[in-house]
């Protein structure tokens, strides 16, 4: 027993590691997660006092106990079992794509993550870059949803700044849960997108399997009182009109509601902006009739380079007015019960009559909407008298940003911004367009407030020669 051994020094190193590594797994590891824990479930409580609707539990829930769930769903499982049948293969390897899809979707929610980084860094870019305005249809309807409700913000969708700008807007209401496509799964992206609670989507996979292990996790965190905030168009507008929502995730919510549950609030929320960062490539993937975007990140380097030297300049300043508007919510519970047919078609319909009438309407556009109008080319006080002409001839009722009447210096310094973009020329005074269809796709965020013969006149401008 007390004889001695002799061991080479690698070996002896090895097993030193080895019993450091089980000592802090047994020992260490546990106590610190538990420090970390107690830390995290302090913060959450201190932030439920100031928030209108707390953290539901679901979305601090370890990731694996919520992928254990996901996967384990009656209506997951019987999706297993078909796919092994139709694809010829074990279940035990079916299930295993199930957890892989489970794993790709399900959030890792960090508090600290979302209100210590996220929302600050939101903060700061909204209001750096843009002046920020919010419009509450009805404010009263919001305070009375019923605090047990689900809410859920359903947006159209104008650039990839607005996840940035709902998340700011929306700070002191609750957490955000957010679906988000292909473009968001860049490692190290992803892993903060995870903890700010996002989830992510295949938009163009139609696998059953899929959709089932998808739907399963948005029906939970719905069940859950989780809020959520969804585009139903399925991507950016590339031609500046609201498209028709596509039913997916709308669907999912929709047809995992059962009467006897919480209802699920919809908030429908419109959004335009005087500059979409992305206008250019917009409108290019509109016109070649690709959904990808041909956007690289040394673009997108030069491009920041390029604003912030023109603003240290002084050449240019903030993009101008990004607009939000929060329209009267709507109880699914009620529209079930109008229309019990065709329950998820009703709810995009109503949903989608508002964020139409609901779309702000903001300066740049109006002023684009003048250059096409007009058979030659106007001046500065031309361009700020058709902006308030065509102000007063909208529907009683449209949120028009710019309420003071257009100062003719204010115009000219937007315009003199869209000469320095080469998207239009001055010559002797007068503006031309250089580039047609970024001109209509401005003008087209007007479309549900204009008249007859001003949306055909946008319509015939952008299918026309070019200027």
């Amino acid at each position: 027993m007390n004889s001695t051994v002799t061991l080479p020094l690698w070996l002896f190193i090895l097993i030193l590691l080895f019993a450091a590594v089980t000592a802090s797994t047994h020992f260490l590891f546990p106590s610190v997660r538990w420090f970390f824990r107690r830390r995290a479930e302090r913060i959450v409580a201190e932030l439920n006092k100031r928030l209108e609707r707390p953290i539901q539990p679901f979305k601090l829930l370890r990731r694996q106990d919520m992928i254990q769930r996901v996967i384990y769903d009656p209506e997951v499982v019987r999706a297993v079992g078909s796919y092994a049948e139709r694809h010829d293969v074990r279940e035990d390897v079916a299930f295993e794509k199930a957890r892989d899809y489970a794993r790709e979707i399900v959030p890792s929610f960090s508090a600290m993550a979302y209100f210590g980084i996220a929302i600050r860094l939101a903060r700061w870019i909204a209001t750096k870059l843009f002046d920020v305005r919010l419009h509450r249809v009805d404010e009263e309807a919001l305070r009375r949803i019923d605090p047990r409700a689900t809410v859920v913000f359903v947006m159209n969708h104008r650039s990839n700044f607005d996840y940035v700008l709902v998340t700011y807007l929306a700070a002191d209401h609750s957490a955000l849960s957010y679906a988000v496509g292909e473009w968001a799964r860049v490692w190290p992206m992803s892993r903060l997108i995870r903890a700010m609670g996002a989830y992510f989507i295949r938009r163009r996979s139609r696998g059953e399997l899929y959709r089932k292990v998808l739907s399963s996790y948005v029906q939970k965190a719905t069940e859950a009182g989780v809020a959520q905030a969804v585009f139903p168009e399925g991507g950016l507008s590339r031609n500046g009109l609201v498209g028709q929502p596509k039913l997916g995730i709308l669907s999912y919510i929709v047809e995992g509601w059962r009467h006897d549950e919480r209802d699920v609030v919809f908030v429908p929320v419109s959004l335009n902006y005087d500059r979409v960062v992305e206008d250019r490539i917009l409108v290019a993937a509109g016109r070649s009739g690709q959904r990808r975007f041909r956007a690289t990140i040394p673009e997108g380097i030069r491009f920041s380079l390029r604003y912030v030297w023109w603003r240290i300049q002084g050449r240019v300043g903030r993009f101008g007015v990004a607009a939000v508007v929060f329209g009267r919510p709507v109880s699914l519970r009620d529209l079930a019960f109008q229309r019990s047919d065709d329950t998820v078609g009703h709810v995009a319909e109503t949903l989608f009559e508002q964020i139409d009438s609901g779309l702000p309407v903001v300066t740049m556009p109006l002023f684009f909407l003048s250059l096409i109008m007009r058979d030659e080319p106007p001046t500065v006080d031309e361009i700020a008298s058709d902006a308030q002409a065509v102000i007063s001839t909208m529907p009683s009722g449209t949120i028009v940003i710019p309420e003071a009447e257009l100062v003719t210096e204010d115009v000219k310094k937007a315009m003199n911004v869209l000469v320095l973009r080469r998207l239009v020329s001055l010559e002797a005074g007068r503006y031309r367009i250089l580039d047609r269809h970024i001109a209509a796709y401005y003008a087209s965020s007007l479309m549900p407030h204009l008249e007859d013969a001003q949306r055909l006149k946008i319509e015939s401008f952008r299918n026309g020669p070019e200027s």
